[in-house]
């Protein structure tokens, strides 16, 4: 039997698939995956949702982002910490929100201790993964910023809902899982929500654009 890919080499693989997905593929999913995402009952009820800037061929959020906003709903975004390492605040964002870039070059909200919002304050949080598996696994980047971050909420009813977004591409059979591993309570690809405890209510498609 073939040996199982390790998580680096489960990670050049998967980061290229989606990198190889077209301009137009992309913005079809974008589009998908916010419809998806509305539909979920959790995002009837959510108040507050953390979301994600593209990169490296992630799905883009920005239809998604725009429905929030439509739906008066709070919006945040993630911030690489100042101080504690490998951990990631989260702060208010809206269209107007001043912005600049990060050590990986990705945008973000300049830091302002009046905007941060609690990871408790959440009830959901939408996270970039690079490969997922049918039982809610996430591989990330390799940094362990989300896992890290997330690690003091609370197990159960209390804590936001976890949401993976991902291209139908990213999709593997297992993934090695190790014990510092937070997995999602639900994923959304394109093609669909991949969890059932988490239903799709009986809305109408939102306008997206």
């Amino acid at each position: 039997m073939p040996a199982q890919p390790n998580r680096r080499e489960l990670r050049q693989t998967l980061r290229a698939a989606r990198n190889a997905l077209t301009s137009a593929a992309q913005h079809d999913a974008a589009q998908a995956i916010a419809y998806h995402l509305t539909c979920l009952e959790a995002y009837t009820r959510a108040h507050t949702i953390a979301g994600y800037l593209a990169n490296d061929g992630e799905p883009d959020l920005t239809p998604m982002l725009s429905q929030c906003w439509r739906d008066n709903k709070h919006t945040t975004l993630p911030v690489l910490h100042p101080f504690s390492k490998q951990h990631l605040l989260f702060l208010r964002y809206c269209s107007a929100t001043a912005m600049t870039t990060n050590r990986f070059n990705i945008a973000e909200p300049i830091l302002s201790c009046a905007d941060i919002q609690l990871l408790n304050q959440h009830d959901m949080i939408l996270m970039p993964l690079v490969g997922f598996d049918k039982k809610g696994n996430r591989l990330g980047m390799g940094g362990g910023f989300y896992d890290r971050s997330l690690a003091a909420l609370p197990a159960g009813d209390k804590r936001p809902v976890l949401v993976g977004i991902a291209h139908d591409c990213q999709q593997v059979d297992a993934l090695p899982v190790a014990s510092w591993d937070i997995p999602c309570d639900v994923i959304v690809t394109p093609a669909g929500v991949h969890n059932q405890k988490y239903t799709q209510s009986q809305q109408s498609s939102p306008q997206m654009v």
